[in-house]
């Protein structure tokens, strides 16, 4: 794309994944606009490819419906503030990163001043909420989807959508290499190593710690010798698993390191994951797990109360095989034994790990493919578009 002046994008990436998401597309952005200005809500590694950071990333890293009440007059101020600035330095191109509530809001508000607006990663109204999706269709140009199966959803209610893969299938090869990753991380070639991740978001944390590490306790004593080892999203995420560790007295020793949850995956025999991005890691890194999902008790009576939820399974692996391959525990059902005794029984099950090995990979070959230069030409083609129809016949 051939531009005289230099091509403005303005972003809001919502936590960590929003953050990598963002960074790979303003790195495939700049490959083919050389001339690249981008600003909003950024993350590190946004911030270290160039983009100016109006506020940090972390501050909308709050998730469920009651859990964001306490938070809800900064979060607002946050999006008014951002909306006053971007239609007075407005941008070329709006792209909304995740973060879906508040993204769609400040889209909203743009389009009506004719700036062309993407959201990238299609909000998951098809598992609630699907009467969503219009809304987001009258907000949002374009809407890029991750997972294949959400173009034929959001095409139903009338939105422009488009696949574009998963960057994390492009990220992770195919044939993750497990004795690298022991090494880096001082591991015993020969242990049995367990990963147990409750999320990068501090709440997540406070929620999953306390049974993660009882999981843990109760699998030591049943299998002497295993290894376990827990990546942190973050440093408070990390001070946050410690102070939970501290109240399991039972638990035995586990590596925490930070900011590797990728390496831990590829090194580790099998793992218990909080329901989320680093669920979809696991699948990718072929690794059998059991996903544990706790929201507030308020929340989740809500959910089943009103019957918001729309779809089989919660967690994106069995989501994406079409069927119940690995354990989800849901709310109550999430305790130190059930998340043991569920991965316990699958670790020695050969013929289990051979199905879901080869599930694993065809999903992982389904989403890999340059999704960071996808949703780039897909945004470039939008503006093209958009253009073309100003251009005078």
């Amino acid at each position: 794309m051939t531009r005289a002046a230099p091509l403005r994008v303005g972003i809001v990436a919502g936590e960590s994944s929003g953050d990598q998401l963002g960074a790979a597309l303003i790195a495939a952005l700049r490959q083919r606009v050389p001339q690249l200005q981008c600003f909003g809500v950024a993350g590190p590694k946004m911030i270290a490819d160039g983009c100016e950071a109006w506020a940090g990333a972390e501050e909308l890293a709050v998730m469920g419906l009651t859990e964001v009440l306490p938070h809800l007059p900064r979060i607002l101020r946050l999006r008014a503030a951002l909306i006053r600035r971007f239609l007075t330095e407005p941008p070329d191109v709006f792209v909304g990163i995740d973060a879906p509530t508040f993204n769609v809001g400040v889209a909203k508000r743009l389009k009506e001043r004719g700036i062309p607006t993407v959201q990238y990663v299609a909000p998951q109204v098809w598992a609630w909420r699907q009467g969503r999706a219009r809304k987001i269709g009258r907000a949002c140009d374009l809407v890029l989807c991750l997972l294949p199966f959400e173009t034929a959803f959001y095409s139903r209610h009338g939105v422009h959508a488009a696949f574009v893969g998963h960057p994390l299938a492009d990220q992770i090869p195919l044939e993750v290499d497990r004795a690298a990753a022991r090494a880096a991380l001082g591991l015993d070639d020969a242990a049995t190593v367990l990963a147990l991740l409750p999320g990068s978001r501090v709440g997540e944390i406070e929620r999953l710690a306390a049974d993660f590490l009882a999981a843990a306790a109760w699998l030591a004593e049943r299998r002497p010798g295993l290894t376990f080892i827990a990546p942190m999203a973050t440093a408070r995420a990390r001070e946050t698993f410690e102070r939970k560790q501290a109240e399991v007295p039972a638990a035995p020793p586990i590596l925490l390191v930070e900011g590797r949850a990728q390496q831990a995956l590829a090194a580790c025999d099998a793992a218990i994951v909080a329901s989320g991005t680093a669920t979809l890691e696991t699948l990718l890194s072929r690794r059998p797990m059991v996903v544990a999902y706790r929201l507030g008790a308020l929340t989740a009576f809500l959910l089943r109360r009103l019957r918001l939820v729309k779809v089989p399974y919660f967690s994106q692996p069995n989501l994406l095989v079409g069927r119940r391959l690995v354990p989800e525990l849901f709310q109550e059902q999430v305790s130190g034994a059930a998340l043991g005794e569920a991965l316990l029984g699958r670790l020695s099950d050969h013929g289990y790990l051979r199905e879901l090995d080869q599930a694993f990979l065809e999903v992982h070959e389904t989403l890999r493919g340059g999704a960071a230069a996808r949703a780039a030409e897909a945004i470039l083609g939008l503006l093209r578009e958009r253009e073309s129809k100003r251009r005078p016949a």
